[in-house]
Formats: structure tokens, C-alpha cells, sequence
């Protein structure tokens, strides 16, 4: 189940009409300008977020309700990043995600295709680029979800040929399992991917998002708001306000790949419609072309000649394609069609307490009025009756800008996230805190002792399948109708 941190606060008391003026305050303006970049955070932290998020959330109460008992919500995901969005419960149990006979240890990897209007004719028609689907083109994994955009279903593809590629350098020999003899070599394979899975969401992840010094005070001190008796929860302060951070930081274009691009010879920049359309879930254009594979090098520091995208800073401000979503837009209520007043709107059903009750609740001065007031958003804040006390959502948002400059969370936001993500790893008593403490990562890595997500990509191999060296490439030849894309 669900549940809460500060189960004593009050909840937060707003009116949709309140929520609706400050949720459309919180449109980005100018959602292309670089000033609203985060240099350290690349834009591939975004989707792998999200890919986390699918690991340990799953809440199906539909946003209609009046209201929402958090200790009645079923979580239909365990609660800690044990990877059953990848695994799901093996291939005895789920046979459909792997493949067959000798091989049974290895996920199924999907094949791209051609189709009518391909950005650049001279990319081979099928590669072993998409997420394995069935015949109505529905994927095969262990969460819908992370079919719904492209870049999220690249970034579980790559988790996919990580395990294959791990499971291929043990059977070669050219991989110890972190327990000597063990018998299955599935199991050899899943320990060493979780850990380092893990390893990724602490140190890489993690620390990227947050103050730095907050996480070690929360390994090395314990924690002080995040209490469980037997096995974790999730905090509905972590996933219904805390952890929605990664909306701030989604771009309106990418730089996806040297066909789909900005930059001089593309077709067009990846816009987050066009990621949109080509997935299965929120799409309809699957298995992707061939000129869809993504280019990592472009979302990670996975090349050291070459500098990624980034995100957008975190900051209350959200892109316009985010209040007209097309997975919503079936919705009557216009209103629902907006992830910011969704997110809004959650919050109050959760009975979240405000931004202020929480900061006093951890011994932190809130936010002053004068900071708070700060901005459009700000405005619309005061105007609107969040003075004293805000929505928490909003007021984590509004924190990292007013004291992190956008660059990471404040010190609300980054002590909640420091302490779930700890907890949760902590709480699972299959994880390297709890088994070797002291475990360093094995696998190749930039710098030793230390593993991350642009480590896991270049140790899976195939960054960049479809580009030329260089940034960009050679300017592709473009059919008419991939123009109109």
C-alpha cells in the first residue's frame, strides 16, 4: 500500500478553481530558450527518472475521485527498485518476455521496421532496436507504461540488451556472479544488474537531483521521517508531490538522433508529440522505424567529444505540450487534459499537508512570502490564496528555484528523495546495503569503484546504431513525406 510521512499534518484545502489559475501560471513561456537548461543534469535523467518512477509506483485510482485514502490505494509495483518493471516475475512465470530453449535467459529484443515516410531511406530497414511486441504491436514487458514515449522505451531497451549483455559475458566467462558458484545463471545476471541498477539510482541519479551533502547525512545518519516497521512503503508525499520533479525538467524538442534533430540536416526536431506517436502506448506507429533508434550519446555522458542535450531546470514551470497531453486528450474536462493541474489537483485528493507544514515538521524555516512571490507563478500563488500555506508539489518546485538556483532540489524536496530512495533500497533485503555495505561496482566503468548510467550504456555497446562519428552525422536524405512529420 501507500502511505504517508507526516501522517499527522493537515492536508492542504484548495479549490479547482484556485488550482486551475496557478497551474496555468506554470506554463513555460519560452520552453527553447537556454537559460532554462540545467547543465549538470543531461537530458536522458529525465526519461530514466520516469523508468524509475514505473519501478516503484503504480497507482490505478482513477483522478475522478473525490477522494483518495492513501492506506486504501493498492501500489501495484513492489516499493523497492528491484527492476520488476524489467523482470517481471521470471521467465518460468512470464515465458513471453524471453526467449526460448537454451536461451530462456535472455530478454526478447524487438526489430524495427520501415515504413511509408522514413526520415533517411539509407538506415537498413530492420535492427534489433525496439521493445519485443506482440502481433497487434502491444509490448511485451513487464510495464505498459514505458511504452509510452519513445525515449522511455529506449531507455528499457537498453535495460533489456543490459541484462542479455551481462548474461552473455557470464556464460563467456568474462563476468564473476557477486555470489561465487551460483547455480543460476539468470539469477547471476539479475543480482548483478539490480545492484548496479542500484548503485545508478544512488550516485548517479540521485545525487544529480539533490543537495549534495543530503544523501550521505541520510546513509550515514539514518533516517528521520521515512519510518517503516517490517517493508517499505511509498510515502504519497514522495509520489504525489516530491518525486513529480522530473515534469519540470521534460523539454518541449530534442536533439534525438542525427536525423531527427535541430541541428543542420536533420528532418526536425524530436518534438514530444512526435515521441508520443511513435510508442504503443500513447502512439500508434510501432514497431519504429529504423531512423527512431535513438542516439544515446546525445541524452548521456557516453562520449566525452560530444555534449548532450539537457534537461530543463527544475523550476515551477512546466513546457506547453505538457497541459494538452494526447494520452488526455479523450478527457471532457479540459482541464484534466493538463498534467500540472492533474498534478495539482492529486495532491489535494491525497490530502497532501502544504509545502510550509512539512518544512517545519523536518526543523527547516519555510519558504518567506517574499520568495514565494517571486514570478508569474508566484503571483498566481498569492493571488489565490497559497500566502501561508502552498501545494507541495508547487512549493518543491518553487524551492529548488528560489534556493538551488533550478540546479537541484532545496532542501525540503532533497531530503524527502534522499530518504524514500534510501529507505526503499535499505528495506529490500536483497540489495548491497543490506547484504555488502561496502560493495564496490564490477562491471567496466570511466572510474573505478564508481558505475553510471552512461557506464551501463557504453558496457551494453550500440550508443549511436544508425549515426556517423561526430555530432551529427551526414545530412540524411529526406523523403517528402517524412517532412511533414
Amino acid at each position: 500500500m501507500f502511505g504517508r510521512m507526516f501522517p499527522a499534518l493537515p492536508p492542504l484545502a484548495a479549490t479547482d478553481n484556485q488550482l486551475v489559475k496557478l497551474a496555468t501560471a506554470m506554463t513555460e513561456f519560452a520552453p527553447d530558450d537556454p537559460i532554462g537548461d540545467n547543465p549538470g543534469i543531461p537530458a536522458g535523467f529525465t526519461y530514466l527518472g520516469q523508468f524509475i518512477d514505473h519501478d516503484i509506483t503504480l497507482d490505478l485510482t482513477p483522478i475522478g475521485r473525490a477522494n483518495i485514502d492513501p492506506m486504501a490505494v493498492h501500489n501495484f509495483r513492489t516499493p523497492g527498485p528491484d527492476l520488476d518493471c524489467l523482470y517481471g516475475l521470471g521467465p518460468r512465470v512470464h515465458p513471453f518476455m524471453y526467449q526460448r530453449g537454451q536461451d530462456k535467459d535472455l530478454f526478447l529484443i524487438g526489430e524495427t521496421s520501415a515504413t511509408p515516410g522514413r526520415g533517411d531511406p539509407s538506415v537498413p530497414v530492420s535492427q534489433p532496436f525496439d521493445l519485443p511486441r506482440g502481433p497487434d504491436g502491444t509490448a511485451l514487458i513487464g510495464d505498459p507504461r514505458n511504452d509510452e514515449n519513445l525515449v522511455v522505451a529506449q531507455t528499457h531497451l537498453a535495460f533489456l540488451r543490459f541484462h542479455n549483455k551481462v548474461v552473455i559475458q557470464l556464460k563467456a566467462g568474462n563476468l564473476e556472479p557477486i555470489v561465487p558458484g551460483q547455480a543460476s545463471r539468470f539469477e547471476a545476471a539479475r543480482q548483478l544488474v539490480i545492484w548496479h541498477y542500484h548503485w545508478i539510482v544512488l550516485y548517479d541519479f540521485l545525487r544529480r537531483l539533490i543537495q549534495p551533502s543530503v544523501l550521505d547525512e541520510v546513509l550515514q545518519g539514518g533516517r528521520k521521517f521515512f519510518i517503516y516497521d517490517r517493508e517499505p512503503f511509498i510515502p504519497v508525499e514522495f509520489s504525489g508531490a516530491a518525486y513529480r520533479l522530473g515534469h519540470s525538467m521534460v523539454r518541449a524538442t530534442y536533439d534525438y538522433n542525427r536525423v531527427f534533430t535541430p541541428k543542420s540536416g536533420g528532418v526536425t526536431p524530436a518534438t514530444l508529440e512526435l515521441l508520443f506517436l511513435f510508442s504503443g502506448g500513447s502512439g500508434s506507429v510501432v514497431p519504429i522505424p529504423s531512423d527512431w533508434i535513438i542516439d544515446w550519446r546525445r541524452f548521456h555522458e557516453v562520449d566525452a567529444s560530444i555534449t548532450p542535450g539537457k534537461s530543463r531546470k527544475l523550476d515551477p514551470f512546466v513546457v506547453p505540450p505538457l497541459t494538452d497531453l494526447p494520452e488526455f486528450r479523450n478527457e471532457p474536462d479540459k482541464r484534466l487534459r493538463s498534467l500540472t493541474f492533474r498534478n495539482l489537483k492529486r495532491g489535494v485528493q491525497l490530502g497532501l499537508p502544504s509545502g510550509q507544514w512539512v518544512a517545519r515538521q523536518m526543523g527547516m524555516t519555510p519558504l518567506s512570502a517574499a520568495e514565494l512571490s517571486t514570478g508569474r507563478d508566484g503571483a498566481a500563488a498569492m493571488a489565490n490564496g497559497f500566502r501561508v500555506q502552498t501545494p507541495l508539489w508547487y512549493y518543491i518546485l518553487k524551492e529548488a528555484k528560489v534556493q538551488e538556483h533550478g540546479l537541484r532540489l532545496g532542501q525540503v524536496g532533497s531530503r524527502i528523495l534522499a530518504e524514500v530512495f534510501a529507505g526503499l533500497i535499505q528495506g529490500d533485503p536483497g540489495s548491497f546495503l543490506n547484504i555488502y555495505p561496502n560493495w564496490k561496482p564490477t562491471l567496466p566503468s570511466a572510474t573505478p569503484d564508481d558505475f553510471t548510467m552512461a557506464d551501463l550504456l557504453n558496457f551494453t555497446g550500440d550508443v549511436n546504431p544508425i549515426g556517423a562519428e561526430g555530432a551529427n552525422g551526414p545530412e540524411p536524405e529526406v523523403s517528402n513525406s517524412a517532412r511533414q512529420w
